[in-house]
């Protein structure tokens, strides 16, 4: 007897029906197995029980209270598919038979006679049902997990034939890698591109393989091939899938990604070496004690602090021996259970005494249960007290005003801060391009001897130090080949730069000063002494634009007054009228508001050469008097040198040379402290000295001179302007006639190469592209005269007016102003000038007004030699009047063309030239030339017949 109707776990079977097979087969169920029996005679009944409990199958009948079993069994299908259903029926036909199969039942038992046999036939029947119902289920589920596991996002899953080819692979191995992975179907898995294709990784794969195909699960950590530089590393699992019979029918392979455990297990690997190695190299030490002291653990890095072995230490005695008795509490470790940061000092094997820093903590290692780790802080302490004086230091450098007291500091906080005493500061001269031992210690002074200027090369080592700004730490300097004195005794020496200030220099007789610290140390002490020499660099530098600053603003401020007066000064020449308003105003704008002390203007007397006041303004007070103004080079008062030179004369300080030149005495009386003399030029031509005298020493500066330098043109321009407008006001002329002899007057010069004589016959004219001069030739072919002066330099151009036999007329063009111009600019009429070969003439007319010496001298200055013949007084009033108001009516144009019409001998008769001839000369039409001609024409008449009542002069004239 089984305990349940499938022989396994209690049963639990809903019979339906209402046959006397029903209650005899629940009654079998109930006596000889330990299922659980329910009953219904009816759908509705049956559907309840199915709903409210869990059933392993169902044995239905045909015949019910309510329905017929095949209609419930229909019904019972769409419910639930996977409870089995026995379908037993006394009355029942293969018909029946045939269509409760085709409804969904599970099995089909006749009962005739409900006999036990009968029964124990519904019974297996029923139970092979359970069992086939339940080995479904079984494999459903394990199919369910097979497809869960197969779609894992988290594992890559392969399947693979019994001969270890590829027959699927999830989506995670998909996305492995690039290929198509249908089109690697059938391949052999170990060729499959997830595994790198070298021979050692493919026969590790294969390897797996052969034992998995051998019946036995394998697994390995495998790297994958990938795009990145590490491999990705997957762990393999393989195994074997057998059938009921125990024969291979697949393998599955399992890949989980395993590279961050590989990567943190090598991390962890190194990290344990890293251990291994820090606590065998680690500056600290660490030591383990029993509560008695006696060492239970001695680290292999002991030596660092103590230069002891592990050995040594052991048999030193207890730690209190090497660290001292009562470091700490005892009561209070027990209490805190660490105690850290505890001072002392021990001292090591050679005798040096070391600073510690202690911590002790209760440990229960093995037999230890006191832990004491030491930390040296010797050069900690060596620093902290460097650093303490390096701020006072700094701090002294704040109230440090020059370099040297700064070098001064840097000498004196040395041996605190380096513990060393020779120590020297070179400081760089731009001037003399030199470093310049400017501090240096006695023990310096001691050890090497007196120090030298350097020059600033690579010969020396603190040239080199500071022209390739480089820090030279040397162990034993002797060793150096820029090392210049063999004769010292220092050995350890250092060379360090202090930016573009020079040089720190620090060392000591012993070899091998300088560890760590005091680099460091040494380092933060040259740049802390740079920063102060840069701050007071920046300082000076300041200092120094302030003072430009004040300076400029000062000269500013002068400029301004200066531009004043000179504003001032250039509306007064617009206004006046006079030579004499110019000159008084000039000085009384000079010297107003006290600007400037005295100020006057004088003139060039050529008789007494001697310079003559004629106006000035401010406090005079009886110097022009004490002085003779004489004009020399070599005079002493500016002016008389200004007068002779024809250049600005500076005396920025009258009190310098005191004795030397007695007008300064004179001046200084005057409170005239510097003095500015300027000439008054204009084209070249003197119209006097302008001398302006400072209440200060360097009243004049460049600005200054410069303005004052252009005033004086001005000067001379309005002076000019003056004596050309009473020129034109004067009818009283003088008439010079002056003998020239010199090759560079152009005139002469063609002259002389055209063998013939040259008659200038007025009418110059000044246009943009240079002067124009009519000359008549005579003696020569006027085309061979052409052709000579297109030759000269200073000849732009030639024009043939006219020809004859014997000469013609030309017009010339210069490239510079035609001599003409130069005197009607001061007020002179350049009347007439002959040239020959062997000599020139010229006639200038001067109106009274001017002074003839100026005329005179003008020609002078304009030929290297220049001879007067003849002086001769005229009266032009009415003629030049006439002229005047004539040439005052004409454009350039118009005079242009009625003087080429006249000397090409178009107002001739017979004419020379017509007028469409003379119109082709100028480059104009015939009607343009007939035109301006009438135009001229009527503007002379007009002028001579303007007046109804003519003058006597002009009756006569006309008739």
């Amino acid at each position: 007897m089984t305990s349940s109707v499938s022989g396994h776990d209690p049963s639990s079977i809903l019979l339906v029906g209402t046959g006397k097979w029903v209650d005899q087969f629940g009654s079998v169920l109930e006596t000889r197995t330990d299922t659980t029996v329910q009953r219904a005679r009816a759908e509705s009944a049956a559907f309840d029980v199915v709903r409210s409990h869990t059933l392993d199958c169902i044995v239905l009948g045909y015949v019910l209270d309510d329905t017929t079993g095949l209609d419930l069994l229909e019904t019972l299908d769409h419910e639930s598919t996977a409870l089995p259903v026995v379908f037993a029926t006394d009355v029942g036909t293969e018909a029946v038979a045939s269509e409760a199969i085709g409804a969904g039942a599970t099995d089909y038992v006749v009962l005739t006679d409900s006999s036990e046999q009968e029964m124990d036939t519904l019974v297996a029947r029923t139970d092979q049902a359970i069992r086939t119902a339940r080995q479904t289920v079984t494999r459903r589920d394990r199919a369910r997990q097979f497809d869960a596991i197969f779609t894992d996002s988290r594992t890559a899953t392969w399947v693979l034939d019994p001969d270890g080819s590829l027959v699927r692979a999830n989506q995670t191995a998909r996305e492995m890698v690039e290929t198509n992975v249908d089109s690697l179907v059938g391949n052999p898995f170990w060729t499959l591109p997830w595994w790198s294709q070298a021979e050692k990784q493919k026969t590790e794969v294969r390897q797996l393989l052969d034992q998995a195909l051998g019946g036995t699960f394998a697994n390995a950590v495998v790297p994958q091939s990938t795009h990145l530089e590490s491999p990705r590393m997957v762990d393999l699992s393989v195994r074997p899938v057998e059938d009921e019979r125990g024969e291979l029918v697949s393998v599955v392979v399992d890949g989980v990604d395993v590279t961050e455990r590989v990567e943190l297990e090598r991390d962890l690997r190194r990290s344990e070496e890293l251990h291994r190695v820090t606590l065998n190299n680690m500056t600290d030490t660490v030591l383990m004690t029993d509560e008695s002291g006696e060492y239970t653990y001695v680290c292999p890095n002991v030596h660092f602090i103590f230069g002891y072995t592990a050995e040594e230490i052991r048999e030193l005695g207890t730690i209190d021996d090497l660290l001292g008795h009562d470091l700490f509490d005892r009561d209070e470790l027990a209490k805190e259970g660490v105690l850290k940061n505890i001072e002392c000092t021990a001292v090591d094997k050679i005798g040096r005494e070391h600073t510690l820093l202690v911590n002790v903590r209760e440990v229960s290692i093995q037999d230890g249960t006191l832990l004491f780790s030491c930390r040296d802080i010797t050069k900690r302490k060596q620093r902290e007290e460097a650093l303490a004086t390096l701020h006072r230091t700094a701090r002294d450098f704040l109230y440090a005003e020059t370099h040297g007291e700064i070098a001064q500091h840097v000498v004196e906080d040395t041996p605190s801060v380096l513990n060393l005493d020779a120590s020297a500061v070179y400081l760089f001269d731009a001037e003399t391009n030199a470093l310049q031992p400017v501090v240096h210690s006695a023990a310096m002074r001691a050890l090497h001897g007196p120090l030298s200027t350097l020059r600033t090369d690579s010969e020396t080592l603190p040239g080199h130090s500071f022209v390739e700004d480089k820090v030279l730490f040397c162990d034993d300097v002797h060793e150096m080949d820029r090392f210049e004195n063999r004769a010292s005794e220092l050995r350890s020496v250092a060379y360090i730069p202090l930016g573009s200030h020079g040089v720190f220099v620090v060392g000591s007789e012993r070899v091998g000063v300088f560890d760590e610290v005091t680099r460091e140390l040494a380092d933060l002490l040259a740049a802390t002494a740079e920063a102060a020499l840069d701050r007071v660099s920046r300082e000076s530098q300041l200092r120094e634009q302030d003072r430009t600053l004040q300076t400029q603003n000062e000269q500013l401020t002068a400029l301004n007054r200066i531009n004043e007066i000179i504003r001032e000064i250039d509306q007064a020449l617009v206004e006046a009228e006079t030579r004499a308003e110019i000159d008084h105003t000039v000085c009384e704008l000079l010297t107003g508001d006290d600007r400037l002390r005295f100020a006057w203007v004088g003139t060039v007397d050529s008789t007494t050469n001697t310079v003559e006041p004629r106006a000035w303004a401010g406090t005079e007070r009886g110097y022009l008097d004490s002085q003779t103004f004489a004009i020399d080079a070599e005079a002493v008062e500016p002016a008389g040198r200004t007068a002779d030179t024809g250049d600005v004369t500076l005396v920025s300080n009258v009190a310098a040379g005191l004795r030397d030149e007695p007008w300064r005495k004179d001046a200084l009386s005057r409170d005239y402290l510097s003095v500015l003399s300027i000439p008054l030029v204009y084209n070249d031509l003197l119209h006097g000295v302008l001398t302006v005298y400072g209440p200060t020493r360097d009243a004049f500066d460049d600005t200054a001179k410069a303005v004052l330098s252009e005033l004086g043109e001005t000067i001379a321009s309005a002076l000019s302007a003056i004596e050309r407008k009473n020129a034109l006001l004067t009818t009283s002329m003088t008439r010079l006639k002056f003998a020239v002899d010199d090759p560079s007057f152009v005139l002469s010069r063609l002259a002389t190469d055209a063998n013939c004589t040259l008659s200038y016959q007025g009418g110059v004219q000044q246009s943009s592209e240079g002067s124009y001069v009519f000359v008549t030739v005579d003696g020569s072919p006027v085309e061979a005269v052409a052709a000579t002066a297109s030759e000269l330099i200073s000849v732009d151009d030639v024009q043939q007016i006219s020809a004859d036999a014997e000469g013609g007329v030309l017009r010339l063009r210069f490239a510079q102003p035609f001599l003409a111009l130069e005197l009607a600019d001061h007020g002179a009429i350049f009347r007439q000038a002959t040239a020959a070969p062997d000599q020139t003439v010229l006639v200038v007319d001067i109106p009274d007004s001017i002074d003839v010496r100026t005329i005179t001298q003008l020609v002078d200055e304009t030929f290297s030699t220049a001879e007067l013949q003849s002086k001769q007084t005229l009266d032009q009033s009415i003629e030049r009047d006439l002229y005047t108001r004539f040439l005052d009516k004409l454009t350039e144009r118009q005079l242009e063309v009625i003087q080429t019409a006249y000397y090409s001998g178009y107002f001739e008769s017979p004419r020379e030239n017509t007028g469409k001839e003379v119109a082709e000369t100028l480059g104009i039409s015939p009607p343009a030339f007939y035109s301006h001609v009438r135009t001229v024409q009527r503007k002379l008449f007009s002028t001579f017949f303007e007046n109804h009542e003519l003058p006597a002069a002009a009756r006569r004239t006309v008739e």
